[in-house]
């Protein structure tokens, strides 16, 4: 009947086994007889946990069985099981060998996802984190120029500030980056000429690992950081802080974990279309800093941005030099190349929505002036990272390959 019986186990399954639907669908990779070696023999098959009749009507159980669920870090309401197939019946998806195609073909869908969950968590902790710090009363600002009339909200001491605005500045950046990459994912799907689908398609593509692990990166820093506002509250379970943390690690490592997130931005995403992809996002920020250069009122955020793709495109020069010379060249500077392609993405949404607040600022000067001075402080104390890491990816793979392996 054109089914195949299909045995072997699946860990880590979101969901594999739950009363919430009627019915559960399971995407499988496996093997078919005398398939080819290696990922080109893998195929697709749709497993159900109840087979259909003809009618459509649910019909037997298939052979298909949770054998475990996990104990997680985080996550712990969605159920992450060890499914078991013990000749369960599936159905062939796509053609036999191509099965690896069509899982990416999802898995860069659900990278921009993971990305956003990364996100969604991040401004969770920040929201909790800001409104603990405006009803949190200790001491007095160091700006002080009356006598105390009591204690103030930890908002007024500097390194509460620090925090917030670090949170702040990474979470609303990473939303706009988003948001840009959202609208070019719907450009890809939805404009008429093919040949502007292609265009934004090539795009998204560039930007899907470096939207799923720094988005994530951020998330783990930035709900950390949440903790640390509510200093021992944060620590308490019943502070809500501490699972936020717990929740976001797992989003660094699935759908492929960070470093190899990085590795695919560096090793196929950079050289794909032989180069040109990456040319013509990095093309739009230079375009967009000669054309306001020379406008005074936002040289405070046009010339970091100018210095952060300098950086970027040097360090992305660096890589497709060496990576002809040392293969090792390419995973010794991803993570740290991927990092610094985030910031510079960040700041070139900052300096365009410092731009757009400073010309509006007269409709909503509470709003606008707040972006303006995120805008600031993230241009002045985070995107100076992108130093660092600059200066690791031209250090060069050395220091990693060169450890001795009996020291480990």
């Amino acid at each position: 009947d054109g089914s195949y019986l299909i045995s072997g186990t699946k860990i880590f399954i979101t969901a594999g086994e739950q009363d919430l639907t009627e019915n559960i669908l399971h995407l499988v990779l496996a093997r078919a007889p005398d398939a080819p070696a290696g990922i080109k023999g893998i195929s697709l098959f749709l497993v159900p946990k109840f087979i259909p009749n003809e009618d459509s009507s649910l019909g037997e159980r298939n052979n298909v069985v949770c054998g475990s669920i996990e104990h997680k870090m985080g996550l712990k309401a969605s159920a992450t099981c060890t499914m078991n197939f013990e000749n369960a019946t599936g159905w062939l998806v796509g053609n036999l060998n191509e099965g690896m195609r069509a899982m990416f073909k999802m898995m860069n869908v659900e990278r921009l996802s993971v990305g956003m969950q990364g996100l969604g968590i991040a401004d969770g902790s920040y929201q909790n984190a800001v409104e603990y710090a405006k009803e949190r009363l200790q001491g007095n600002s160091p700006r002080a120029t009356a006598p105390s009339q009591g204690p103030e909200p930890i908002t007024v001491h500097p390194d509460v500030r620090r925090m917030l605005l670090t949170m702040r500045s990474l979470v609303e950046g990473s939303r706009a980056f988003g948001i840009r990459t959202s609208q070019w994912l719907d450009y890809s799907n939805k404009l008429a000429d093919a040949g502007q689908r292609k265009h934004y398609d090539n795009l998204v593509q560039l930007l899907t690992p470096v939207i799923k692990a720094f988005f994530t990166d951020m998330a783990s820093e930035v709900t950390n950081i949440g903790v640390q506002v509510l200093g021992g509250s944060g620590f308490i379970r019943e502070s809500g802080m501490e699972q936020l943390v717990r929740d976001a690690r797992i989003t660094q490592i699935y759908e492929g974990t960070n470093g190899v997130q990085a590795m695919d931005l560096v090793g196929r995403k950079l050289p794909s279309n032989n180069g040109e992809t990456c040319a013509i996002y990095f093309g739009l920020i230079n375009d967009y800093i000669a054309e306001k250069q020379d406008q005074e009122d936002i040289k405070e955020f046009i010339q970091p941005l100018a210095a952060a793709i300098a950086r970027l495109q040097e360090a992305t020069d660096y890589i497709a030099t060496k990576r002809v010379e040392d293969p090792a060249e390419i995973g010794s500077a991803a993570v740290d190349y991927l990092q610094l392609f985030g910031l510079t993405a960040l700041a070139f949404e900052w300096a365009q929505m410092a731009e757009v607040s400073l010309a509006n600022k007269a409709d909503d000067a509470e709003f606008y002036g707040a972006k303006v001075q995120t805008a600031q402080f993230f241009m002045q104390r985070i995107l100076p990272r992108t130093l660092s890491y600059h200066a690791a990816v031209l250090s060069g793979a050395g220091s990693i390959m060169d450890f001795d392996d009996n020291a480990w």
